[in-house]
């Protein structure tokens, strides 16, 4: 049910704009740009964990046969793992504080909540989400980049393992095909065996794990973009929120909401002002 200022019931044309302004009050890009951050840090952060959890069991099986020689790696990915805890959270609470920035400053919103000013505090936050975002998107850029890394590996060993398939049955020479965890910076230089060859890597790229921990590390590096996108999404309606708030702060543009039958009066009003 809609109300006046006078707490009134409206007609249905009134409900009608009623129910439009408040429509009109939502910001869809900051909306839309919540949910891709959303989605995009739970695939990230889902993904990864378990693919690090994976990766762990993969070096340990197959590239390492001592403890010590992959101690440290495992410390790195639970290292990892807990950063990917806080990324979580915090990636979490930041979005809300946008989507709340982003209804605070629509201007739809404005007109609907009634008279409304730019105040100094309102661009200095303003400000201060377009400098966060626009760091954050940078330094996410870097984390997208790591993120191809394994992907990047992963797809060697699946082409290296499916060039061993293709000459397994026209040549002896594939024990001279390997993938080396060492050069890659998994393992110490001197970690035994350190690297997988011939068809004893073609038996571990057919394994379970190999499937899983690859196409984990896709979908992570998938939702690493999304995160990204979103990022970049944020900077864009953060920049016009401000530019708005900019531009009420300079006019002195202050809405209210009319009474029944003042339209032709406040659109006189507002042009009035804005002349002056």
């Amino acid at each position: 049910m809609c109300f006046d200022v006078a707490n009134h019931v409206l007609p249905l044309p009134g409900c009608y704009n009623c129910c439009m302004r408040c429509l009109g009050g939502i910001p869809y890009t900051s909306l839309v740009a919540t949910l891709m951050c959303f989605s995009g840090v739970a695939l990230f952060c889902g993904c990864g964990h378990q693919a690090l959890t994976e990766t762990e069991r993969l070096i340990e099986y197959y590239f390492a046969r001592n403890l010590q020689d992959y101690i440290t790696l495992a410390y790195i990915i639970q290292y990892f793992q807990y950063i990917i805890y806080a990324l979580a959270s915090f990636f979490f609470l930041y979005c809300i504080l946008l989507l709340a920035e982003g209804f605070y400053t629509t201007s739809a919103a404005k007109q609907t909540f009634g008279e409304f000013r730019s105040t100094v505090c309102g661009r200095c936050l303003g400000t201060t989400f377009i400098a966060v975002t626009y760091a954050l998107a940078v330094l996410w850029l870097v984390v997208y980049a790591f993120s191809a890394l394994p992907v990047f590996f992963f797809y060697n060993m699946a082409s290296t393992c499916h060039i061993i398939d293709e000459l397994s049955d026209s040549t002896s020479n594939i024990n001279q095909l390997c993938i080396d965890a060492r050069q890659y910076g998994l393992l110490p230089w001197n970690a035994m065996p350190g690297k997988a060859c011939g068809m004893t890597l073609s038996t571990t790229c057919k394994t379970k794990e190999f499937q899983l921990t690859y196409d984990l590390f896709i979908a992570a590096f998938a939702g690493a973009g999304i995160t990204l996108l979103a990022l970049l999404t944020y900077v864009m309606s953060t920049t016009y929120n401000f530019a708005v708030l900019r531009y009420l702060g300079r006019k002195g543009i202050a809405v209210r909401l009319p009474a029944p039958g003042n339209h032709a009066a406040l659109l006189e009003g507002a042009a009035a002002q804005t002349q002056g």
